[in-house]
């Protein structure tokens, strides 16, 4: 999906994009811890030398390291720093010559770029592999009123009734939800469901069974030498 730098249509595509992305969630999703050295080995397999994009992902790998002690502000604040220095905003189609591509964290980082989503799944999955709970963790379409396009971000609830943190590439600061006043949110998702906005972290709406592409970002992460189970 575009970010807000990307083509109008946003509000028919949120509704496409989440019945192919809850059945993914639906099932649940639990994460060993990685093994780098794998996945290096498997990146140089499919990409031959990995020039710059080595760095990037060790240095990935040191953040893992350097922040899993850490408590969960200052892993977010980490976390959402690293990726947003790490990649570039480079529209689908011209990084994938896709409308629509959902990137590995792998792909994100040896590109050196992405898009809005691609931003909120490495975010996501770094602090998955953190340890965050995944209730605690969404993603969230909105639509971001400054462009009047679609966006997503990683929204974070220190609580199911909490207001939520908003962890986002357009801007670097970690603010409340309620600070962020150029984004309006549409519904939220993750593996207990679909979310509507709302007070006490609004309302579930229903969930789905299909299978979806968020299974096949999953199934691409393991080939690439993750260690991630359905469960």
């Amino acid at each position: 999906m575009q970010s807000p730098h990307g083509s109008p249509g946003w509000a028919r595509r949120w509704q496409r994009v989440a019945v192919a992305v809850l059945a993914g969630f639906g099932l649940g999703l639990a994460l060993a811890s990685w093994d780098f050295a794998q996945v290096l080995r498997i990146a140089e397999q499919r990409y031959g030398d990995l020039g710059p994009a080595k760095g990037r992902l060790q240095a990935w790998q040191d953040l893992l390291l350097e922040t899993r002690t850490l408590a969960e502000p200052d892993q977010l604040a980490a976390v959402n720093r690293f990726i947003n220095r790490q990649l570039r905003f480079v529209d689908d189609r011209t990084i994938w010559k896709q409308q629509d591509y959902w990137a590995s964290p792998v792909e994100a980082l040896i590109q050196g770029a992405g898009d809005c989503e691609d931003y909120s799944i490495a975010k996501y999955f770094t602090l998955r592999e953190l340890g965050v709970a995944s209730d605690k963790l969404r993603i969230t379409y909105v639509k971001a009123l400054n462009y009047n396009q679609a966006h997503m971000v990683l929204t974070y609830y220190p609580s199911l009734t909490a207001e939520p943190l908003v962890l986002d590439n357009l801007i670097n600061d970690i603010r409340p939800a309620s600070q962020r006043n150029d984004l309006l949110p549409v519904y939220s998702f993750n593996a207990e469901g679909v979310y509507l906005p709302g007070a006490g972290g609004g309302k579930r709406s229903g969930d789905s069974k299909q299978l979806s592409r968020w299974q096949d970002l999953l199934k691409k992460m393991r080939a690439e030498g993750f260690a991630i189970a359905e469960g």
